[in-house]
């Protein structure tokens, strides 16, 4: 069924949004660029973007409100209905995933008492699931409000969540120092973080994330050592200590090259 037109923000809050989005729009020569900063803004006044959010926006860049839509429904980072003071993103995808990122999705989910995408009661934490927190050396990772929280368990996530619910103070791995999730969203819509060291405040990449940028600097690493198959290959394996970062760091034999260990008789399809 059709929609009603959306409520108008009140006056003060109008006129302060205006003003606000009028600083973001001169930064671009085309003002339609600056949908996604004022997409943020929006968000940074209500914890999500809401129909009156969008119709300010659309408003304000000559656009229409199906244009601002479909903008604001295919990023995941506008919320399209009200969200916590956190969201607590938990990396799923492979590598996350393998050292932990869905038990501790499932953990949570169970703890929190709620499902993907959904907030607690008392307003104060959002669950979710994420594909990449392009952090795989800290795996698993999760997120609060866009801040790095590396290599988790279980066990560590639930007393995170336990800690945001209690209004207790919780550092980020790396990073700025954590603030609600409608300070973060000011943030990205391109307005000066006023905490004291919060600029300053960084994390640098891990050791593995590293490595080409050795190589670029012409560094010398560390050879990788991966043990061959075979017997007489165990007696070259690499002894205690020696470096060996991941099996994929050399190639293997497959049985297709190896003659000691065959694939047997190929069969044509069907037989």
């Amino acid at each position: 069924m059709p929609q009603l037109p959306a409520p108008a923000y009140p006056a003060e809050v109008r006129a302060r949004l205006e003003a606000d989005a009028k600083e973001v729009i001169a930064r671009y020569p085309d003002s339609r660029s600056a949908l996604l900063p004022l997409l943020h803004l929006v968000q940074s006044e209500e914890g999500y973007v809401s129909r009156t959010g969008m119709a300010l926006c659309a408003e304000l860049l000559g656009l229409t409100t199906a244009e601002v839509t479909a903008v604001a429904t295919f990023y995941s980072m506008y919320r399209r209905r009200p969200s916590g003071d956190y969201q607590v993103g938990v990396c799923t995808n492979t590598l996350c995933a393998v050292m932990g990122g869905d038990a501790i999705f499932d953990r949570l989910k169970q703890h929190l008492g709620v499902g993907n995408n959904e907030t607690t009661e008392d307003g104060k934490v959002t669950l979710e699931h994420i594909e990449c927190n392009a952090a795989c050396d800290f795996a698993p990772v999760v997120m609060v409000n866009w801040e790095f929280f590396d290599n988790q368990t279980p066990e560590s996530a639930t007393q995170l969540v336990d800690d945001l619910i209690a209004g207790r103070t919780v550092e980020p791995t790396r990073g700025a120092p954590l603030c609600s999730y409608k300070e973060t969203a000011r943030i990205l819509a391109g307005f000066p973080d006023q905490r004291p060291g919060a600029v300053e405040a960084t994390g640098g990449a891990g050791p593995a994330s590293l490595v080409g940028l050795r190589l670029a600097k012409g560094e010398e690493l560390h050879r990788k050592v991966v043990a061959p198959r075979g017997e007489a290959a165990r007696a070259e394996a690499p002894q205690p200590g020696a470096e060996h970062l991941s099996s994929h760091d050399a190639p293997q034999q497959t049985s297709a090259s190896d003659p000691d260990h065959p694939a047997g008789p190929a069969a044509e399809e069907g037989e």
